[in-house]
């Protein structure tokens, strides 16, 4: 019966939304591919604890991306895609360790090189069906630092999902207000679903905020994320992201950010991560992640200095005389350039 839903689902988000459209106009002039990307490298430093990887178990955050010891790569980042009046596609392929880690779960005998592969239908001016693989629509943060105030990541995005692959209906409902309705396979399972289970998802955005939700029914699953945010005035913008998932974790993150010229900003990312279901630290604790960033750009590159505490509630951090410690200081800076 649940399989026969999802055919269902499935064919409601694709058939269904054709109804009355039997006939396409030609294209009025052939789309073009754009080229876009980026690349990143960082520098990164514990300020309490040794910056041998081979004298301690732990010693970075556990939150993903940025946690290698002195000069390390991001990744290279290239995008090509085609946006037509009716249809298009994107293909976005990511090279380096951070990409690596963004698709770890492609299955083996795959190239895990593929961020994003997705074709899209305009079915209308306010409906847009997208078939293919997307990068999560959870979270205030994304896997490409290019869109991230903060280079180092937050727990609540490192164990979110990254990527979902299946079919989405995108409606806009008026001006200011959306609606995303989806069929995807089990979170990160990019390839194709290996186990014949499916997972629901959907949206609702109203002038800038986003009430997210996946539904995993076969293994009694969910998780629940709010991102939002507002301009406290001309320069300064408090963003927002809260999430909740079912016998695993839940968390709050306040994004301070004050911008003081064109080509230079601060801001901070204060964080609780409470982790009821062990998927991080041990079960049952909790940690607090403060991160001071600044954004200076020199043309289409953006330096990203930050400093960066994460208070656990127990000793989850080895040092190097073979104890455990409570708290870890570190210090990043990171070039990104962007294309």
């Amino acid at each position: 019966m649940k399989k026969l839903l999802v055919i269902a689902l499935i064919y409601a988000l694709t058939l269904g939304l054709t109804s009355g459209v039997f006939a396409q106009d030609e294209e009025s002039s052939a789309p073009e591919l754009s080229i876009s990307g980026s690349i990143d490298a960082y520098y990164r430093a514990n300020l309490n604890n040794s910056n041998n990887a081979s004298t301690t178990a732990t010693m970075a955050p556990g939150s993903s991306f940025a946690n290698n010891p002195g000069f390390a790569l991001g990744m290279a980042n290239i995008i090509l895609g085609m946006d037509g009046e009716k249809a298009g596609f994107v293909a976005d392929l990511v090279f380096g360790p951070r990409g690596n880690d963004a698709v770890f779960n492609s299955l083996a005998g795959s190239t895990p090189i593929i961020n994003q592969l997705y074709a899209y239908w305009n079915v209308s001016d306010g409906t847009t069906l997208t078939f293919g693989n997307w990068n999560t629509f959870l979270g205030y943060e994304v896997i490409s630092p290019t869109a991230n105030f903060n280079y180092s990541t937050s727990y609540m995005f490192s164990y979110g999902p990254f990527s979902h692959t299946g079919v989405k209906a995108d409606f806009t409902l008026s001006d200011d207000a959306s609606l995303m309705l989806s069929v995807m396979n089990p979170t990160d399972a990019t390839d194709f679903s290996p186990n014949g289970q499916y997972v629901l998802g959907a949206q609702l955005g109203v002038s800038g905020q986003y009430l997210n939700f996946i539904l995993d029914s076969a293994n009694d699953f969910w998780q629940i994320d709010f991102t939002g945010g507002v301009d406290l005035g001309e320069t300064v913008f408090l963003g927002l992201n809260a999430t909740s998932a079912k016998d695993s974790f839940t968390g709050v993150a306040l994004y301070l950010q004050n911008s003081f010229s064109d080509d230079f900003s601060m801001g901070l990312r204060a964080e609780y991560f409470d982790d009821e279901g062990g998927v991080a630290l041990t079960a049952g604790e909790s940690v607090i992640d403060l991160t001071l960033s600044a954004n200076y750009s020199v043309g289409n590159m953006t330096l990203i200095p930050e400093i960066r505490l994460d208070s656990f509630s127990v000793d989850e951090i080895a040092d190097e005389d073979g104890g455990a410690k409570s708290s870890l200081s570190s210090f990043v800076i990171a070039a990104v350039y962007s294309f």
